[in-house]
This record gives C-alpha cells, sequence and structure tokens, in this order.
C-alpha cells in the first residue's frame, strides 16, 4: 500500500524494535524501542496471535508496555484458508474502514496493512489484558451474555439496512462479494465430516445434518432485514473484563465480518456459549432485552415474533460452522473437542426450536 511502503508486511518472527519504533510512531507516539519480544497468545486456528512486550529507551509517555499483533496462520492448511475465502483481507479493512463506525467495542488498532494479491498481512492493536479471553469449552455465564448481547445491538443497529454495505466487495455475503458458502462446497466439507468422524457423530447431529446440506440453498437464500454480522460470533472471540481492569466485554476476530441477518450471530453465540438447560431458562429474557435495544439504538419495524422466526432458523449457524471449519482448518486435539462441543451445542438448539420444520424438505 503507497501510505505504508516504509513499513513493510512482516512475520511475527521479523518483528524488531525500528519496525515497532515506525509503527508506533504512525501511530502518534515519539518513542524510540529499545527491545521487542513476542510470546504467542489465543487459540485461533486461522489467524496467529502474538502479543508483544516492548521496552523503550528513554521517557515512553503514554506509548503501550505491550501490544498484540496479529499474522497469517503457520500452519499452511489454516494460511490457504484465510487466503481464500478472504479473511485476511476482510480483518485488515474491517479495522481499516468500518471499526470506527460499527458501534460495538473492539481493541483499538494502531496499525493495519494487508498485500491484496498474497493477503500477507500485519494487525497491531491493542492488548486488552487484564481482561481474560473466553472460551468455547467452558461458555459464559448469563451475566456476560447479556453483556454480549448487548454489544451485539449496537453492532447491528449501527448499519441496519444500510445498502451502502452491499457495494463492499471484499465483505462477507454482500451482493459485491464472492459466493464463497456454495450449496456443493457445504454438501462435500459435510460428507467429509462424517467419512472422518464416522460413528463419533450422533444419529440426530447426521439427521440435522443431511437437511441443512439438502436445503442449504434455501437456507443461504432466506431473506431478512439485514445489517452488519460478525459471522463467528462466540466466546473464543471475545475477552472479558476482571477485577483488575479491561473492558467488560470486547469482541475480537473479525475476519468473517459481513452483512446479513443479525440472528445470524445472536442465535449462533446462544448455541453454544450456554449450557442447554440454563439456555432454555434464559433465552427468552435475553433476546426480549436485546430486542429492546435494538430499539434504543433506532431500529424500527423488526418485530419481536420476526425476530424470533429468524433465530430458530439460524439455530443451524454453530451446527455449520462446526463441520464446515473442521475440514478447512489445522486439525488439532483442542480442535475436534471445540467442533464437537459445537455440533452437539447446535444440534441441541435446532431441537429446540424446531427448526427443521423451517425447512422445505
Amino acid at each position: 500500500m503507497t501510505d505504508t511502503l516504509d513499513l513493510p508486511i512482516v512475520a511475527s518472527s521479523a518483528i524488531t524494535p525500528e519496525w515497532m519504533t515506525a509503527a508506533l510512531r504512525k501511530a502518534g507516539h515519539d518513542v524510540t524501542v529499545a527491545n521487542v519480544t513476542g510470546k504467542r497468545v489465543g487459540t485461533g486456528q486461522v489467524g496467529e496471535s502474538v502479543r508483544f512486550t516492548i521496552d523503550y529507551k528513554g521517557d515512553a509517555g503514554s506509548a503501550p508496555r505491550s501490544l498484540v499483533g496479529k499474522f497469517p496462520s503457520s500452519d499452511p492448511d489454516s494460511r490457504a484458508t484465510g487466503v481464500n475465502f478472504g479473511n485476511y483481507i476482510r480483518e485488515v479493512n474491517f479495522y481499516r474502514t468500518l471499526k470506527a463506525s460499527a458501534g460495538i467495542t473492539t481493541p483499538v488498532c494502531l496499525h493495519a496493512d494487508v498485500d491484496p494479491e498474497t493477503s500477507d498481512f500485519v494487525l497491531l492493536m491493542e492488548d486488552l489484558a487484564p481482561a481474560q479471553p473466553g472460551d468455547q469449552m467452558k461458555g459464559t455465564s448469563v451475566e456476560e451474555a447479556r453483556l454480549v448481547l448487548g454489544e451485539a445491538a449496537k453492532l447491528h443497529a449501527s448499519h441496519w439496512q444500510d445498502d451502502a454495505m452491499d457495494e463492499i466487495e471484499w465483505l462477507f455475503e454482500t451482493k459485491a462479494a464472492p459466493k464463497y458458502t456454495q450449496p456443493d462446497l457445504i454438501k462435500t466439507l459435510w460428507q467429509a465430516f462424517r467419512e472422518r468422524y464416522g460413528d463419533a457423530i450422533p444419529a440426530d447431529c447426521i439427521e440435522i445434518g443431511e437437511a441443512i446440506t439438502r436445503n442449504f440453498e434455501f437456507y443461504r437464500s432466506y431473506e431478512g432485514p439485514r445489517c452488519l454480522t460478525h459471522n463467528d460470533f462466540r466466546p473464543d472471540n471475545m475477552m472479558f473484563g476482571t477485577a483488575e481492569g479491561g473492558y467488560p466485554v470486547s469482541v475480537v476476530d473479525w475476519q468473517s465480518v459481513g452483512y446479513g441477518c443479525c440472528m445470524a450471530d445472536v442465535s449462533y453465540f446462544l448455541s453454544g456459549a450456554l449450557k442447554r438447560d440454563i439456555r432454555r431458562e434464559h433465552e427468552k429474557d435475553l433476546l426480549t432485552e436485546y430486542h429492546t435495544r435494538l430499539r434504543e439504538y433506532g431500529v424500527t419495524g423488526y418485530s419481536f415474533e420476526e425476530m424470533m422466526k429468524h433465530y430458530a432458523l439460524y439455530s443451524f449457524s454453530l451446527f455449520n460452522m462446526a463441520f464446515t471449519a473442521s475440514m478447512i482448518v489445522e486439525r488439532t486435539e483442542r480442535g475436534d473437542k471445540m467442533f464437537f462441543q459445537m455440533l452437539r451445542g447446535g444440534a441441541d438448539h435446532v431441537l429446540d426450536t424446531g427448526a427443521l420444520s423451517l425447512l422445505p424438505n
């Protein structure tokens, strides 16, 4: 990019004191870095996140003592996914062009650059510690879920029915964007999932998988009010404040940001973040509060009844992500456990909402 030619896109291992000095000066900090060390953080599989600890020469003023950088995955399969699905370009462009208007709490971004030809990229962001990352395997409390849905309402209301979003090529699922989730691809990934995991897949999950892949074109083309959506809205992509500090909740990993139905995020989140019995007990109150927040932020013409229909339809979201993502990223022991937890949570949600009855056949 012409405005960053003097600050090359480099791998995490190539971040030097000189490079960090240039990045911080571009961000408005008149400092000189004496030493920088990096340590990998997080559990992301498509991108690599590194916390950099920074020592300065002389008075550093308000300059950060640590930052988090994000880079392409070092695993060839995961990197190919990030490149082929436009994830890396999408996340950099979110921070460059939409973060300011999206409403939702995200880390401050000090530097964002991507090579549109190779998808090599670097993001340099605020270190959100002492906030702690969420964990898909552990889920959230009801109070944490309430905070998350409050942030979701801010995001969804920010560009509600904003036709200008449909003209953005890099934004997922716009009219101008490439169509990544073709029905044939989904069917292929589902069959590969069945072949890999075989009898470990519960019978009710097989029934749901066959139904959604058979009806995926209907599911993908379903019309409703549209807004900015995160599209991987789960605890692993959130940071929660602690007694020591941090934002109450902030949302990271914008590789899949798109323009679609708000319930693609809300249903996806509640499918896996709360245990089944807790979700059943609290979801109506949580959804009522979310709907109230939408109205407070200016959304009109979207009834609670219509929202609940969308909530049921998009209960397939987490289930779909579980089997598709598991087949296109590096396979790990934690990944297998997490994807099966997501599959089970998604299946339970589909069964609880009666979503199978919404599909044509």
